[in-house]
């Protein structure tokens, strides 16, 4: 099999070395490796990480870096995109403003990730005219977030070569087949939504829908996250298990609460801890792959503490980088892979149009990816479905057309902002603080 280049738009960003570690293995079809970041310094950070892991490995992708966009996907076979635009600090930012109007600011639902998305289009549609000049054959893996939305926007200049990923799907899935005893990948699952808001609704196997069983017994409920998160008596009354991020809907006030009365928001958490990271890894004298380690162990144990959980046990595994290299695998070798991904619904959910970004189970081929016909939604879940893809909407409009109005529009219609008066003061506050909403007017 012939090498392949990818080129990693923020590349300078803490998880690059995630989905390098995905690459050393040697079903990976990479070669060459790509750092793309406008910020030379932390460029210089993950690269030191990078060499580190590659030092035990012969034949390790080679890795370039590079602060020029065009230079970076000359000659890119798959661009996989994390960009974080204004960084961590713009994170604090999205979420301080909205818990200011005592509302939820979490960084991809409500009223933060509709300014995250905001500001994040127009350098996503930017990076997607680049790509489709320079690198048309390319198949771009997005990661930025809110992942089905940037997807969408990049769409419709990549059309289908664009394919978003996200772990929490694959990770629900893992976490109750693991629960039903069922082997690793045997199961087929049933799930459908947007990114950050679907639900799995069932388990495949041995011509059995095994989610009933697993449903209908208590105490195995509660070994998994989502029954500690949701509660055993409120996933059977849905019938389903909802993505972790259903949270911020179901208890919004409970969480909106929690996060004004916690010492700092998890963007604050995030970083000052990668403040730290950073400055570590340009010590000379220290080992920058046992710094990088150590900080992702913290990170990992600390995510949704505020939910009450207690501390996650280290990564497991199979996350977004896995998903990214089975992605890329069965594109290069048409070797078949099944995984949930961020793809034009083409009349997969009905109660959306074909151009809609859905989150679906999808087959994997040599031609890219194509949702699995059959996903549905459950009854409960289709107006909130609507209400957030029209919202997206919105958001998309609000970019293209430069307009402040339309961007008021947009977060007053999130079901978690919902109020006219609160969305211009959000608007307001957000143009004040971030200067990439001067675009709108």
């Amino acid at each position: 099999m012939p090498g392949r280049r990818l080129t990693i738009l923020g590349g300078g960003g803490f998880r690059v070395p995630l989905v390098y570690g995905a690459l050393l293995r040697p079903a990976s079809p990479i070669t060459s490796v790509v750092l793309h970041d406008v910020d030379r310094g932390r460029l210089a950070a993950i690269g030191r990480v990078l060499a580190a892991q590659a030092r035990t490995f012969p034949g390790a992708p080679q890795i370039e870096v590079t602060t020029d966009l065009t230079e970076a996907l000359t000659g890119a076979d798959f661009v996989f995109s994390a960009i974080r635009v204004h960084g961590l600090a713009g994170r604090v930012i999205d979420e301080r403003v909205a818990l200011a109007e005592g509302v939820l600011g979490q960084e991809t639902v409500g009223a933060g990730g509709i300014a995250y998305g905001l500001r994040t289009l127009p350098v996503a549609e930017a990076i997607a005219r680049r790509i489709a000049l320079v690198a048309p054959d390319a198949w771009t893996i997005n990661f930025t977030n809110p992942a089905g939305l940037v997807t969408e926007a990049m769409a419709a200049h990549l059309g289908d070569r664009v394919i978003g990923i996200c772990d929490s799907p694959a990770g629900l899935g893992r976490r109750v087949v693991r629960a039903l005893g069922l082997p690793p990948g045997s199961a087929r699952l049933s799930y459908a939504g947007l990114n950050h808001l679907g639900w799995l609704t069932g388990v495949h196997l041995d011509g059995k829908d095994w989610l009933p069983r697993l449903l209908a017994d208590d105490e195995t409920l509660q070994t998994i996250e989502e029954g500690r998160l949701f509660g055993v008596a409120r996933l059977r009354e849905l019938g389903a298990v909802p993505n972790e991020y259903l949270h911020y809907y179901y208890d919004n006030q409970e969480v909106v609460r929690a996060a004004l009365s916690a010492p700092e928001t998890r963007g604050e958490f995030l970083l000052r801890q990668q403040t730290e990271c950073y400055a570590g890894l340009s010590d000379e004298a220290a080992d920058p792959l046992v710094r990088w380690r150590a900080t992702l162990r913290q990170r990992d144990a600390t995510y949704l503490a505020q939910e009450g959980l207690g501390e996650r046990p280290e990564a497991e595994g199979g996350g977004y980088e896995e998903i990214a290299l089975a992605l890329m695998l069965a594109i290069a070798t048409e070797t078949p892979a099944d995984l949930i991904l961020n793809v034009r619904n083409r009349g997969t959910l009905t109660t959306l149009d074909d151009d809609a970004v859905v989150e679906v189970p999808c087959r994997v081929d040599g031609s890219g990816a194509h949702p699995v016909p059959g996903a549905s939604l459950p009854g409960h879940g289709v107006e909130l479905v609507r209400r957030i893809k029209a919202t997206e909407r919105a958001v998309l409009t609000a970019a293209a057309e430069r307009s402040r109005a339309v961007a008021v529009r947009a977060m007053a219609h999130h079901p978690l902002v919902d109020s006219v008066p609160v969305a211009r003061r959000l608007i307001a506050q957000y143009q004040r603080q971030l200067p990439e909403l001067a675009y709108l007017r």
